[in-house]
């Protein structure tokens, strides 16, 4: 069995400051074999909330990837977001704003979809694709994590993110079984499925530690793969209680290329 831990839009200068200690501690009671974060670790991309975001992954005991996101980038300062957007990243952070983890039988590649012209919509290259496509590895799950979704419910007032449809036909075609994005603050999983089950399981985060009120509440998932089957495990805290609820679970397989629920 392979864990993969996913974290998603912590916000850092606007995050939830008594959440911070029991997601940490749940995150490493976790005990994951990877942890993937998918964009906005800092609210405003200031210097001084890249070093809280700094401080808090390197408390995190297992691996770990991160990407970029919207958040993560100037968004007054215009000449450093047209010139050097990723300058406090890279300080803080890393150098590689798409990196690979490869753990057990799972296989996941960064993407970098922020788009530093349009600050909140984002963007996948036809040349991206390319170099998720190339990866892709026959003997593994593979995961593509990214910032910004790839596909949307009706009822998101958001802009989808440029090139995600042909996007996501090809990592359907190529051999992409799974998609970790955030951005919207709004959990999903298994949403795009089908009746009758689909190439690619999409799993939508939402925020590990923003406070902002009108989310309700912060989350993170861990997903557990073994063989063709997938364990889900869902961590809520609400923002009125003080910590984590127990794991809500869900579980799918993966039969014939199709995911389906279990």
């Amino acid at each position: 069995m392979t864990r993969i831990l996913h974290l998603s839009d912590l916000h850092f200068g606007y995050e939830r400051e008594g959440l911070v200690e029991p997601l940490l501690d749940r995150v490493n009671a976790a005990r994951a074999d990877l942890v993937v974060v998918t964009g906005d670790l800092t609210h405003r991309g200031r210097s001084a909330q890249f070093a809280q975001a700094a401080d808090f992954l390197r408390r995190i005991e297992a691996p770990l990837i991160a990407v970029p996101g919207n958040h993560d980038i100037p968004l007054y300062k215009l000449a450093d977001r047209v010139i050097r957007p990723y300058s406090r990243w890279h300080r803080a952070i890393a150098r590689n704003l798409e990196p690979v983890g490869h753990v057990g039988a799972v296989r996941v590649q960064g993407v970098n979809s922020v788009d530093p012209m349009a600050w909140q919509r984002g963007v996948i290259t036809p040349e991206q694709v390319g170099r998720v496509l190339k990866g892709v590895d026959p003997d593994c799950v593979n995961i593509a994590a990214l910032h910004h979704p790839m596909q949307q419910r009706p009822e998101i007032d958001k802009a989808l993110m440029k090139g995600a449809p042909e996007a996501l036909a090809r990592f359907e075609d190529h051999g992409v079984a799974l998609v970790l994005t955030g951005h919207l603050h709004l959990w999903s999983i298994g949403a795009f499925q089908g009746e009758d089950g689909r190439p690619i399981l999409q799993l939508q985060a939402g925020t590990a530690l923003c406070a902002r009120p009108d989310d309700r509440q912060n989350e993170f998932a861990t997903l557990d793969f073994d063989g063709p089957d997938l364990l889900v495990e869902r961590h809520v805290a609400p923002m009125d209680e003080q910590g984590f609820r127990p794991p809500e679970r869900i579980r799918f397989t993966r039969r014939g290329g199709l995911w389906r629920p279990a």
